[in-house]
């Protein structure tokens, strides 16, 4: 009885001490520290009340809930400051982790009252807000993040991001040419910049932004993709295609850059180049069926009409669509078009859907100007030949009939 005496009137102590705290500080991050501890002091007083001797485990969990926690919870305090903070982090990222962003909300905005310099309230509500759609609560955010703490870059990036979104390309732009000031190997930084000035076609200020990122992450798959698209839109097709052959060598089944380098070897002329990178790039689905257009074409200008038919009417499976108006337009394939099944009712596949917007301006522009390359006769001998080949057969057919 006496141990139950003392263990209360400790408890009730220990409950007074923390709730002047709290109404000190004005600070609700005791109350589940409190509620605990009322928890605790209720079932002892009615077990003492009852008379009834207490469990042994029922006597360490009062304990633990009346005394224990919240002198331990002093004993921090009076070492460590910033142990309040703390937990209110772990409670706020607890209702996070649930989804429970109202609450969390709640809770960062009481705690930001009393603490409005807190870089980690300012970025867990900044995260909040970006989660709930509110972009210009957002970037207010990580603005204030970036005041509290200018090496926080991560902060120069989501504003960017956010800026993007909201279609201020120019502040974006502004903004991460800040942030790559401060810290140039910030390689996404680099990559959202580049997407920003390609989408205002300034690619030579992309160019330089990507070969200055190079310098310090030169095996970035994405940074020399990038640059050897920058460079086919800048008709450079010599270091776009340097560029597209360091990203295919470090990541072979980066399709799309064979692709590319297939194309590029067309308008160099070197056939046999072009058709083993088509072939490699029909693992890509999204491309299949341009690939074996264009392998269909090279084998036209290479003299394989049976070989060249076969793929024509690959493609046409894949894209029936598509493919039709591809040889409607190219008069590559005047000689062979009888040969082609091309079904009456034409179906459209969706073209590249894991293709970013700048891969399928680049692709397009590569077709364009392989098809002027090819229609003004340059590529593997002129058209006028495979033309006269053709009505030689022909001739020598009608002869022997």
């Amino acid at each position: 009885m006496a141990e139950q005496l003392i263990f209360i009137i400790l408890s009730i102590i220990l409950f007074v001490i923390i709730f002047f705290k709290m109404i000190k500080k004005n600070d609700t991050s005791y109350v589940p520290i409190l509620a605990i501890e009322a928890l605790g002091i209720t079932i002892d007083f009615l077990v003492l009340s009852s008379n009834r001797k207490m469990n042994i485990v029922v006597k360490f969990l009062i304990y633990l809930m009346s005394v224990a926690l919240p002198f331990i919870l002093i004993l921090l305090e009076k070492n460590n400051k910033n142990i309040m903070i703390k937990l209110k982090m772990a409670i706020i990222d607890m209702y996070m982790a649930f989804g429970n962003y109202k609450k969390a909300k709640e809770m960062l905005l009481g705690f930001l009252e009393q603490d409005n310099d807190n870089y980690d309230l300012h970025k867990r509500l900044a995260l909040i807000y970006e989660k709930e759609g509110g972009i210009r609560k957002a970037i207010d955010e990580y603005v204030q993040c970036i005041d509290l703490d200018n090496q926080d870059y991560d902060s120069y990036y989501k504003v960017s991001i956010l800026l993007q979104e909201m279609d201020r390309k120019k502040e974006a732009i502004e903004m991460l040419n800040s942030l790559l000031d401060k810290k140039p190997e910030y390689t996404e930084a680099t990559i959202l910049l580049g997407d920003l000035l390609i989408e205002e076609k300034l690619y030579k200020d992309a160019a330089m932004v990507y070969m200055e990122a190079l310098k310090y992450d030169p095996i970035s798959y994405d940074l020399n993709y990038n640059l050897g698209m920058v460079y086919t839109m800048l008709n450079d097709f010599n270091n776009a295609k340097l560029c597209y052959e360091k990203a295919a060598e470090l990541n072979s089944l980066a399709y799309n850059a064979k692709y590319c380098l297939a194309e590029i070897a067309l308008i160099y002329k070197d056939l046999e180049k072009a058709e083993m990178y088509f072939t490699q790039a029909l693992n890509e689905e999204e491309l299949s069926a341009d690939c074996y257009f264009e392998l269909a074409k090279i084998n036209i200008m290479k003299g394989n009409k049976e070989l060249a038919i076969k793929y024509a009417n690959l493609a046409v499976d894949l894209n029936s669509k598509k493919i039709a108006q591809k040889i409607e337009k190219e008069p590559l394939f005047m000689t062979i078009r009888n040969k082609i099944s091309i079904p009456f009712n034409l179906e459209e596949k969706e073209d590249m859907p894991s293709f970013s917007k700048k891969e399928r301006i680049a692709k397009k522009h590569l077709e364009n100007t392989t098809d002027i390359t090819t229609n003004m006769g340059y590529i593997g001998g002129s058209k006028k030949k495979i033309f006269e080949k053709d009505k030689e057969n022909e001739s020598e057919k009608q002869r022997e009939e």
